[in-house]
């Protein structure tokens, strides 16, 4: 890995992956589907410019051991020692204390991990955590498989709307009611609760950090839960809200990059012995934490980069595309959510000042391939999950990554990679080459919940 730079380095992680980075590895299938070329041949449709595209994909539904893989365990590493502090600063329902300092200016690594064993003997007897998520939620799964793996005694309290999360669209309601995520929640043992629409306050100002509590219901059992001196632990929606929330994948920007670096897993003819920077990456743009990390990670390692001279030619920065997954908002909603979590994330990692170094700019929502619903499958989408399972023998699922594909499929296919690396001043025809990156957040264990659909 490349070392974190401080103060990022001293923020206290509890590992829940694996030792080494998720993978990353081509699509050459999918590569000769969409631009119908030989892999290492410089395409000729005009749209991209004569420049030879790859497509790759991030395997973070293979990050960790624990149930479902997905993006979410990155998140809950940098919740973990917060949870287990015997005076926690946050998972409160109130609004969070100012970030304040983070770090250990004293303490090495390993003394992290003696006083995160201290703590833990200290409050898992007591500590609840209490999560929300759609019916279907694959975060509330990661929060419970952490609960498991901490040997916390009191049942994770998963709370679910009573609609939502593609209810409406499926035939059997009973099936969807029982299987997918909610037959693995039950066999990790969380305590589920259905919250009633009408009991859910839920508030349509776009940067009222509480929008996604449904506070009369979590008052009521934080409230029932205190009296029971069951210390209960809020950890909202996707972990986004969370002022650590997007921790997680500022760390992954430095963990890409260092995958940038190494041999190819899958080399092809012809094709260069290193993997190669991701220009562009594409990843689902949901509660906005994955996708804001992403972005201040990338910052920050852009300074790293900036003290190497080696590179002949300089290439653009590298552009991340947060596809929607949810018509529900508008994209300016999402946009201005997505730069306040790169910001917070930003301002723990050590980016003096954000609101110059983040802006924006930085910022690049799609939201054509939201569909009618979250949580609903539209043909265009459930084709991708199709395509991708037939030509890559890769599974997506229909609420997250299979929409994120159809993105990156579009961008390729229609010219808009190609046209946007020409105009930020990419070589046309230069040889090297540019690859996407698509990340893939897990979510297959819902699948089974959507086989009318699918």
């Amino acid at each position: 890995m490349i070392p974190l730079p401080t103060p990022f380095s001293q923020i206290p992680r509890y590992p829940l992956l694996y030792a080494t980075p998720s993978p990353i590895h081509p699509l050459p299938s999918l590569t000769r589907t969409l631009l119908q070329t030989p892999y290492t041949t410089p395409t000729t449709n005009k749209n991209n410019k004569n420049i030879n595209i790859t497509l790759h994909l991030k395997r973070e539904d293979h990050a960790s051991p624990l149930t479902s893989s997905g993006n979410k365990y990155r998140k809950l590493e940098y919740l973990i020692p917060d949870i287990l502090s015997p005076t926690p600063k946050y998972g409160s329902l109130a609004p969070g204390p100012d970030h304040g300092t983070l770090t250990s200016t004293t303490a090495s690594p390993e003394e992290e991990q003696l006083k995160l064993h201290d703590h833990h003997k200290q409050k898992k007897d007591s500590v609840t955590l209490v999560t929300e998520g759609a019916l279907q939620s694959n975060h509330t799964i990661q929060v419970t498989s952490i609960a498991n793996h901490l040997n916390l005694p009191q049942p994770v309290i998963i709370l679910h709307k009573a609609t939502g999360g593609g209810y409406a669209q499926v035939p059997d309601k009973s099936l969807f009611e029982r299987t997918g995520n909610v037959q693995v929640a039950k066999l990790l043992g969380a305590d589920v609760r259905v919250l009633d629409d009408s009991a859910t306050v839920s508030t349509s100002t776009p940067t009222n950090k509480d929008e996604d509590q449904d506070q009369d219901g979590v008052h009521t059992i934080f409230t029932t839960l205190q009296s029971e001196n069951k210390h209960p632990y809020w950890i909202p929606s996707g972990a986004s809200l969370h002022p650590l929330g997007g921790l997680g994948y500022a760390r992954c920007a430095f963990e890409i990059a260092y995958q940038e670096t190494q041999p190819q897993p899958q080399p092809q003819p012809g094709a260069a012995p290193n993997l190669g920077r991701m220009d562009y990456i594409f990843v689902a743009c949901g509660s906005g934490s994955t996708h804001g990390g992403l972005i201040a990670g990338l910052k920050l390692l852009e300074r790293h980069e900036q003290k190497d001279t080696s590179t002949a030619r300089p290439r653009p920065p590298r552009k991340v595309i947060g596809v929607l997954t949810s018509p529900t908002r508008p994209r300016s909603y999402h946009e201005n959510r997505v730069l306040q979590f790169a910001r917070q994330a930003g301002r723990l990692i050590g980016i003096e000042d954000v609101e110059r170094e983040i802006t924006m700019e930085d910022v690049h929502v799609d939201e054509r391939f939201a569909g009618t619903a979250y949580g609903e499958v539209d043909d265009a989408t459930g084709d991708m999950v199709r395509l991708m399972a037939r030509e890559e023998a890769v599974l997506l699922d229909p609420v997250y990554t299979g929409k994120v594909a159809r993105g990156m499929v579009h961008w390729v296919r229609e010219g808009e990679v190609g046209r946007d690396w020409v105009a930020r001043g990419g070589g046309e025809g230069d040889g090297v080459g540019v690859n996407v990156l698509m990340v893939h957040t897990g979510g297959q264990s819902a699948l089974s919940a959507y086989a009318d659909v699918v």
